[in-house]
C-alpha cells in the first residue's frame, strides 16, 4: 500500500521559517533543549534524548545518535555578553570533559548546539573547537546553530513539523507577501535613499543579453533599467548590517521561489509579476514603495539570483525587418 506523505509548499515553508524565528527568539535554557530534542527525535530514528537521571546527571550530553556516533550538548543563555561567553566556555569544557570520561567509545563526533540570536558562534568557542580538534584527534567536532537546526526542520514532512510546533500550518491565502517581513527595512531604506540620490545617475543598458535571452517585453526592460540606477543602494544597505548573512538568506529565498515559479510560468513577464507578489502580496504599495520594489528586483536580476542566464556564446536571434 502506497503511503502519501505531504511535503510543504513554498508558501508553507516561508510560514514555517517565520514560526521558527519567532519560537527561537523566546527559547533559552531547558526550553531550547526541549525544542531541539523534538526536532531531532522526529528527524532521526536513531536519536536518543538523554535526560537527567538521579545523581548521575545527563552524562554530559543532551542527545546521542546511535548509528553515526554524534553526541549533542546544548547551550542557550538568555543573553550573549561577556559573562555568558565565560559561561559557554565553561559549559563547553565541562561537557566535553564529562563526555570523554563517562561516554568513552560511545561517540565519534561532539556537536555543540547553540542558540545565538546573532547567528554566530562566539570567537572563544571557535578557538576552543580548534584546540579540541588538535587535542582529541581523531574525535571530530561540529557546531549546530539556528540555521542548521532550521535545515533539519525543513527535512521533516508537514505533519511532523506541526507536531514539533504543536500547531497547524495554515494554508489560507496571505494578504502580505511572505518576503515582505525580511525586505521591509530594505524597501524603507531604498525609498529614503532614492529621494536623496534622485537625478544623480543616467539610464544605462545593463545585462541586455540576459534581457534578450529571457524575452522581456519593453515595459519590464524599462522597469529593470530604472531599478538598476539604484541597485548600489541595496549593497549599501546590506553592508551596513551587523548580520552579514542577511543578504545571502534573502537571495536564497528569492532564488528558491524563482526556481519554483519558473516551472509553472512560461513567460518572464509572468515570473516577474509573481516575484512582485512574493514581496508585496496583495498589499497596495504607494508609488515610492513600488519604485523601491523595482530596485530590489533589478538587484537580484543583476546578481543572477532571478531569471535565467544565457549560455556562453549565446547570441540573440536576428529580428525580422518591420513590414512597410
Amino acid at each position: 500500500m502506497e503511503v502519501f506523505v505531504e511535503v510543504l509548499s513554498f508558501t508553507e515553508r516561508m510560514f514555517v521559517k517565520t514560526m521558527f524565528r519567532d519560537r527561537m527568539a523566546d527559547l533559552t535554557g531547558s526550553a531550547f533543549e526541549d525544542f531541539f530534542i523534538r526536532i531531532m527525535t522526529a528527524r532521526y530514528t536513531d536519536f536518543v534524548e538523554v535526560r537527567t537521571h538521579g545523581n548521575i546527571g545527563d552524562l554530559s550530553s543532551d542527545g546521542l545518535r546511535l548509528h553515526d556516533g554524534r553526541l549533542y550538548a546544548c547551550y542557550a543563555p538568555e543573553t550573549f555578553d561577556a559573562d555568558s561567553a565565560r559561561d559557554v566556555k565553561k559549559k563547553f569544557t565541562g561537557d566535553l570533559t564529562g563526555a570523554l570520561a563517562k561516554r568513552a567509545g560511545e561517540f565519534q563526533t561532539f556537536v555543540f548546539v547553540y542558540n545565538d540570536p546573532r547567528r554566530g558562534l562566539h570567537p572563544e568557542i571557535t578557538q576552543l573547537l580548534a584546540q579540541a580538534r588538535r587535542g582529541h584527534a581523531p574525535l571530530a567536532f561540529e557546531t549546530l546553530g539556528p540555521r542548521q537546526l532550521l535545515g533539519e526542520l525543513f527535512r521533516l514532512v508537514k505533519y511532523q513539523i506541526e507536531e514539533v510546533f504543536g500547531a497547524p500550518i495554515p494554508v489560507e491565502d496571505v494578504v502580505y507577501g511572505v518576503g515582505l517581513e525580511d525586505l521591509k527595512p530594505l524597501l524603507d531604506h531604498l525609498v529614503e535613499r532614492r529621494r536623496q540620490t534622485s537625478g544623480q545617475q543616467s539610464l544605462r543598458e545593463v545585462s541586455a543579453l540576459k534581457m534578450d535571452y529571457n524575452q522581456l517585453d519593453e515595459d519590464d526592460r524599462e522597469m529593470l533599467r530604472r531599478g538598476m540606477l539604484h541597485t548600489h543602494l541595496v549593497e549599501e544597505y546590506y553592508q551596513g548590517l551587523t548580520d552579514v548573512t542577511e543578504r545571502d538568506e534573502v537571495a536564497a529565498d528569492f532564488n528558491a521561489y524563482y526556481r519554483e515559479i519558473a516551472t509553472v510560468y512560461s513567460t518572464a513577464a509572468d515570473v516577474i509579476y509573481e516575484l512582485e507578489k512574493y514581496v508585496a502580496g496583495n498589499r497596495h504599495l504607494d508609488r515610492a514603495s513600488a519604485r523601491a520594489l523595482s530596485v530590489v528586483l533589478a538587484y537580484f536580476f543583476e546578481t543572477c539570483d532571478i531569471l535565467a542566464e544565457p549560455p556562453t556564446g549565446w547570441t540573440p536571434p536576428a529580428r525580422e525587418p518591420a513590414l512597410t
